[in-house]
Formats: structure tokens, sequence, C-alpha cells
């Protein structure tokens, strides 16, 4: 009886005030949905590091002057490094097929090239690739060396473009939670001043604490609630429009956000919304109702 009791107050609060429940459920939806967008972003983020990182080379290139011995000093140190992972010589005739792979769609350019004019290369890859500095370090001053260049340097500068949508995102969600916070501690108290009489009646015959809050705080827990799956279809749109719009070309760069993450993130969304709306509510009855 208590139980019927308890759900029905809870429909009846929430159609009491449906505006505020409204503005309640969409402003925990949006907060809910950059809350799980940032979280799918950072996963990706820390996908392509280790999937870009671990396929970044060093390069090792060496001085047109280069003697037989200087080449074969460097090839025997790279090979005993305990930093170097694997090490790959690549002669003139091997960087200029290269060279023409890479410039096919410029045959001029690949004319006026020849083998002898390009460099010969140590490519490289660490165990671990945030050791580049120590190899820089390590060889620019080794005869036959000409330059060393880190493709990381490249990555270092997308994944910075990547981690700031990663942060402005989380701030934003930051902030949209604050601002849902604040709508359901109002509504939580205009609820519980509707009922004021009910509550001071249910005091005066003894009802318990949990009896007297647990509609308003069931209230916000619903609401929290359905901002969660409105902030997972926002998700499951956003994913769908994504695919067949210009956002499409960048699965190149980024590794694309599969439906089992998406709904894996979903438990951590109405979690959090849950137990937030819940633990507002019952923060701000304590204060407003001294129950």
């Amino acid at each position: 009886m208590r139980m019927k009791y308890v759900l029905s107050e809870v429909l009846v609060g929430l159609w009491r005030n449906v505006t505020m429940t409204i503005a309640m459920i969409i402003t925990m939806a949006v907060s809910l949905f950059m809350l799980g967008g940032s979280g799918l972003l950072y996963q990706k983020v820390g996908d392509m590091k280790d999937l870009y990182y671990e396929n970044v080379e060093v390069s090792i290139f060496l001085t047109q002057e280069v003697t037989e011995q200087q080449r074969a000093d460097l090839d025997s140190k790279l090979k005993s490094d305990p930093m170097v992972k694997e090490v790959l010589y690549v002669d003139k005739q091997q960087a200029y097929e290269r060279f023409q792979q890479m410039y096919a769609d410029a045959p001029d350019l690949v004319n006026a090239v020849k083998p002898d004019q390009l460099p010969e290369s140590f490519r490289l890859k660490l165990n671990n690739p945030e050791q580049y500095k120590n190899i820089y370090d390590q060889y620019k001053e080794s005869e036959g060396v000409d330059e060393i260049v880190d493709q990381s340097k490249l990555l270092d500068k997308v994944f910075g473009v990547l981690t700031g949508f990663q942060n402005g995102a989380l701030a934003i969600a930051i902030v949209m939670a604050i601002a849902a916070l604040l709508l359901v501690a109002n509504t939580i108290q205009v609820a519980a001043y509707s009922k004021r009489r009910e509550v001071a009646v249910m005091k005066l015959v003894g009802a318990s604490n949990w009896f007297i809050q647990a509609p308003f705080v069931l209230e916000a827990v619903v609401a929290g609630l359905l901002g969660s799956v409105l902030g997972l279809v926002a998700l499951a749109v956003l994913k769908v429009t994504a695919a067949g719009s210009s956002l499409a070309a960048l699965e190149g760069l980024i590794t694309p956000v599969s439906w089992g993450e998406i709904f894996l993130i979903f438990p951590l969304m109405a979690g959090v919304g849950g137990l937030v709306s819940a633990v507002t509510a019952w923060v701000t009855l304590r204060f407003y109702l001294r129950v």
C-alpha cells in the first residue's frame, strides 16, 4: 500500500509541475548528452593514440657524404639500442621508389628528381614512441646523420585539437549539469511547497522521513532517467546524421563510434542522471522541509 501511494504521488507530482518537469528533463538530457559525447570522445582519442603511436616511425636521414663505415656503425648502434624496436635501412633506390609512389600524381616533379639526389635513411619503430626526444638527443650529433624526423610531431598537433574538443565538450557538460541541478532543486522546492500542508499532517501522524521524502526524490530520479534516455536518443541521431554528412570524411582520421559503444555509455549517463538527481532532491528536502 505504501509503495502504491509513493508511486501515485510521483506521477501526480510530475504532472502538477509539468512545465518545470519538462524543462528539467530537457536540461538534464542536454547535459547527459554532452557528458556521453565527451566520454566517447575521450575513449576514441585514447584508441587513436594507441593506434597511431604504435605505427609512428622516426626517420634518420643520412648525409650525401656518409661513408660505409659510418653507416655500418650507426646501423649497429641502432640495433643494439633498447629504445629501438625495429630498424629498417632505406637506400637511395628504395627512397626514390617511395618518392615515385607518394608523388604519382605529379609526374613532372618525379621526372625532375634523380635517385642519387634522395638521401639514405634508417626508419625506426620505438618501443615507446614518446621517447623520440631521447633518440633525437642521442643521434643528432652522430657522424653521417643529416636530419632526424619524427611523425609524432604532426600527431601531437592533431591530438592537441582533439583534446581541445574534449575539454570543450566536458566544460559544456559541467555548465549544463549545474543548470540541471538548480532546476532539480527549484522543482523540488516548488513541489514541496505545494504539498506543505500534507507534509505537515504526515509529520504530525508520525510518518517517517523516508516516506515523506520518497515521492519527491523519485520525481527527480524519474526526470533524470528520462533525460538520460533523451540523451541516448540524441547520440544515436548524431551518429546516423554524421554518417551521411561531411563529418563522414573524418572517419579516416577518427576511429568510428560503434552502436555498442553508444549503448555501453548509456548506463553511465543513466547512473549519473539518476544519482545526481536523487542526491540533489534529498539535500534540497533536508534544508527545505527540515525532516
